[in-house]
């Protein structure tokens, strides 16, 4: 398999610029598979990439992290995705339960040391789910957070050693619901109750009219990101 250079996936990246995501999630499976996979937390954008992958390769790899701490509307979703799509997601977990976190750590690990928190039950499981992955894709988008303002379509993503993948980096929030709508795509019912990025339960609130989008996710603690970004 090909070696690529950060030079030549910038120009990859640069090509893909504006295009539609499928050409990117195309270019990925091309270049990648089977060793390319959707990491998908089933929000909006991600789910709206499961339809489009789907449609591209209907045996792409997907994989998502079970926290254990997510809410009972998104394992109902991740129920209805698989038999709509009539897919079989690869599912990681932390090798410690909530449970024995809480006897090692302590009550409410979350809010405690929310860093903490993430880093078992996501970051290690993310780093579990990418190994022998030479690429992997996400539902990121530049106008999310300040912190992937200047994401790439394509890029080299040191933090994993491998190529990242962002089809829907220059999409809109309106353009992911404009999908979604357009192609039948099973979302959270939690996105109509004022919850435009969804996590762990614990740490998810429902956004106030003017509020920043993500400023549900770890409010008043100074997060932003989990840790599998940048």
């Amino acid at each position: 398999m090909k070696v690529w250079t950060e030079s030549e996936l910038e120009k990859i990246s640069k090509s893909l610029e504006g295009k539609d995501p499928k050409e990117a999630i195309k270019w990925a499976l091309d270049n990648f598979q089977p060793d390319v996979s959707l990491a998908c937390s089933f929000g909006a954008e991600d789910v709206a990439l499961v339809d489009m992958l789907v449609k591209v390769n209907p045996k792409a790899r997907i994989f998502y992290l079970d926290t254990g701490l997510l809410f009972k509307e998104t394992y109902e979703l991740i129920d209805r995705v698989a038999e709509k799509y009539g897919i079989k997601p690869e599912k990681y977990s932390s090798a410690i339960s909530v449970k024995d976190m809480e006897r090692e750590y302590g009550p409410k690990l979350w809010e405690a040391n929310p860093d903490r928190c993430c880093g078992i039950r996501k970051v290690v499981p993310l780093e579990d789910a990418l190994k022998g992955l030479k690429a992997w894709i996400t539902g990121i988008r530049r106008d999310q957070a300040p912190t992937r303002a200047n994401a790439p379509v394509v890029g080299w993503d040191a933090k994993f050693n491998l190529v990242k993948i962002n089809p829907l980096v220059t999409w809109t929030w309106e353009d992911v619901w404009g999908y979604i709508r357009k192609n039948g795509v099973p979302y959270n019912v939690l996105h109509d109750k004022d919850y435009p990025s969804i996590g762990c339960e614990p740490c998810t609130k429902a956004v106030k009219p003017g509020e920043d989008p993500r400023a549900g996710r770890w409010a008043g603690k100074g997060k932003t990101e989990c840790g599998l970004h940048k």
